[in-house]
């Protein structure tokens, strides 16, 4: 009787959903890194916001985070549904594109609070909720704190139907972030 070290989920190991994530979010950061210095807010003007692209949209959130300040370390954390049954390549995109999300608005929003991010390695960790209910409960939490918050919604032309949120990025002081995201389970 052979003992498994890592839980199955579904056909998948979690640790080749671990793998995917990771090594997706670090091309994304790479990539971006290399063709987008950091802004300068002194030197240049804010940049209009771009169009939504046309595989995902994302939904950027209400309250104003260019008030948020720190003098902590910041994080993105990426909160998966898994009611969905994304397979890992869907949820590794899906997290690609919550990342950028919250890069380009803390980029327009507030570039003091992004180069902080950079100056702390662009931590981030990916966690996983239930159901839409669950991601948007914890949407409206991380507004309420003044964080940014991108929730992404699928285009529906793979797996998932047009419109279902996938992936919600909460980027901030680990702090606060970790207050709305502490009881979630990591990926």
């Amino acid at each position: 009787m052979a003992l498994e070290l890592v839980p199955s989920f579904g056909n998948h190991t979690v640790a080749a959903y671990i793998f995917v994530v990771a090594t997706s979010l670090s091309l994304g950061y790479y990539t971006a890194r290399a063709s987008v210095p950091l802004p300068n807010a002194a030197t240049s003007p804010p940049r209009p916001r771009q169009p939504e692209g046309d595989s995902d949209s994302e939904s950027e959130e209400g309250p104003d985070v260019s008030t948020l300040t720190t003098l902590d370390e910041c994080k993105l954390v990426l909160v998966v549904r898994t009611d969905l049954g994304m397979t890992t390549g869907k949820i590794a995109a899906q997290c690609s594109h919550a990342t950028l999300a919250c890069y380009k608005t803390l980029s327009n929003k507030n570039p003091p609070l992004l180069r902080r991010w950079a100056l702390t390695g662009y931590l981030k960790s990916v966690v996983r909720c239930s159901d839409e209910d669950e991601l948007l409960m914890l949407q409206a939490q991380a507004q309420s704190l003044n964080l940014c918050a991108c929730s992404i919604q699928d285009a529906g032309r793979t797996q998932i139907a047009a419109g279902s949120t996938t992936v919600l990025g909460i980027a901030g002081p680990s702090m606060l972030v970790e207050q709305v995201t502490q009881q979630l389970a990591a990926f």
